[in-house]
């Protein structure tokens, strides 16, 4: 039975932000790969969507119910959440310059599975047989994915995937002990300061700026901050709403939509063999998300 306009209306309120999130997130992958077509390259990129992404946390807090402020401590967390985001961020821009979109978030959507098994031996969470059983089957549907056609595949754009995913395996373990009840915006924001100001010592040191290529190219620069911060933001908004098991299953879209966008919009298409892996893997994580 289909559902009534209510039931519709309620649904789309409550899972409307994660949904928006997880096109917000595919639309800033395929933007980075559009950027640095235009010329510019990773560290400009990084350095400008941060700077971006600052004034945007800014105006997100200004308009929203104020804050509680952070405690000394958690203030000290999220800044060193920060340092690990410079990496999040650097590595998975890498690793869309040296991999096709769908290649790289994939692989770096290994993340949740991951911090799974981490958060069991660390003994932050339970993981039973049939999570292990899904970890596998999803390892295995991304090794398929990898293997299918070695030779095409940049064996330091997956590194850099990986290295990605391992950085957001931290912070999310970090964040569900220290941050678990600080306000997601403050947070946000602390971080935001210190991984913008990595970014940006670095272009003054290495004296490193490379714009893109005409107004187009600082298009996709500029898109590239307002989606990551709008998916930020509305993530916040979702895990209010339905909490965070539900937000996390909810993004397990993101890898889809960046499938299917890259084959709109760059060209970039998976073998059938691929397909079939990436297919694997996706089911996977719903699955060993579910098992809770």
């Amino acid at each position: 039975m289909l559902p009534s306009g209510s039931d519709l209306g309620r649904r789309l309120h409550d899972y409307g932000p994660g949904l928006v999130a997880a096109v917000a997130f595919a639309g800033a992958d395929i933007f980075t790969k559009l950027a640095l077509a235009a010329g510019t390259d990773v560290l400009t990129i990084a350095t400008v969507r941060s700077l971006l992404g600052v004034g945007l946390t800014a105006a997100w807090i200004a308009l929203g119910r104020a804050p509680v402020p952070l405690t000394a401590t958690e203030r000290g967390v999220a800044s060193a959440v920060g340092v690990l985001y410079a990496g999040i961020i650097f590595c998975v821009f890498k690793a869309i310059e040296l991999l096709t979109v769908p290649m790289a978030i994939l692989t770096y959507f290994s993340y949740p599975l991951v911090t799974g098994i981490a958060g069991a031996l660390l003994g932050v969470e339970k993981l039973g047989w049939r999570g292990l059983a899904a970890a596998a089957v999803a390892f295995a549907g991304l090794a398929l994915t990898i293997g299918a056609n070695p030779g095409d595949v940049s064996l330091a754009g997956i590194a850099y995937a990986l290295a990605a995913a391992a950085c957001r395996v931290a912070v999310l373990l970090v964040s569900r002990v220290w941050l678990l009840r600080a306000d997601a915006r403050l947070s946000t924001w602390y971080s935001g300061l210190v991984t913008t100001a990595l970014f940006c010592v670095a272009s003054l040191v290495l004296q490193h700026f490379v714009p893109p290529v005409g107004p187009v190219g600082w298009l996709w620069v500029v898109l590239i901050g307002v989606t990551t911060t709008t998916g930020v933001a509305v993530l916040f908004v979702s895990t209010t709403r339905i909490g965070p098991f539900l937000t996390a299953l909810t993004m397990n879209l993101e890898p889809l939509l960046a499938t299917v966008l890259s084959a709109l919009f760059l060209g970039e298409l998976f073998t059938p063999v691929q397909a079939l892996g990436a297919a694997v893997m996706i089911a996977s994580l719903f699955a060993f998300q579910l098992r809770r």
